[in-house]
């Protein structure tokens, strides 16, 4: 019987959910050997590396995803949270930006980058990205609070208070 790469793919997720990550990356690894351009399976040995905690690898593998697919929202995301993790924000700027070159309304993205600067200290920067990530999705509650934590750091009371009102209204 000839190897598939889809089999494989969908033996690895079923033994990563099982927690069995290194049998899950071993059927990852024979996939990608028989179809190597292809981002999915790039994709999900990335995020399968990234749950087994081995962020050089995760990143490894997608930024191979992001090569082949820079259009794909999730491998977006993905790619530029893992590098946040790694606290690798010209990274995670560049990915950002590519990103929203194909998806300017990519309202995780816009938030990715507000991270960035937030951790960076850039804290009005910041704030500017977390509020156009509520402009495009004012019902984006991780934006919502970051941008309340980013006013109340740079004393903003009332743009706080407006957030922690809005925060309040969505999760009532």
């Amino acid at each position: 019987m000839k190897e598939q790469s889809d089999r494989l793919n969908n033996q690895a997720i079923i033994l990563a959910s099982d927690g069995a990550y290194s049998e899950a990356i071993a059927c990852f690894k024979r996939a990608i050997t028989l179809e190597r351009d292809n981002y999915l399976l790039w994709y999900n040995l990335g995020i399968t590396y990234r749950d087994a905690g081995n962020l050089e690898e995760a990143k490894n593998s997608l930024g191979t995803a992001f090569a082949i697919s820079p259009e794909n929202p999730d491998v977006e995301e993905t790619y530029a949270t893992v590098c946040l993790m790694q606290k690798d924000f010209d990274l995670v700027h560049q990915i950002c930006e590519e990103g929203l070159d194909y998806n300017p309304l990519h309202s995780h993205l816009w938030n990715l980058l507000g991270v960035s600067e937030f951790q960076s200290e850039n804290y009005e920067k910041a704030s500017e990205y977390f509020e156009y990530a509520v402009s495009i999705n004012p019902y984006y509650l991780d934006a919502l609070y970051n941008l309340k934590d980013t006013y109340s750091v740079i004393k903003n009371k009332t743009g706080e208070a407006e957030c922690a009102q809005k925060i309040k209204d969505i999760e009532s």
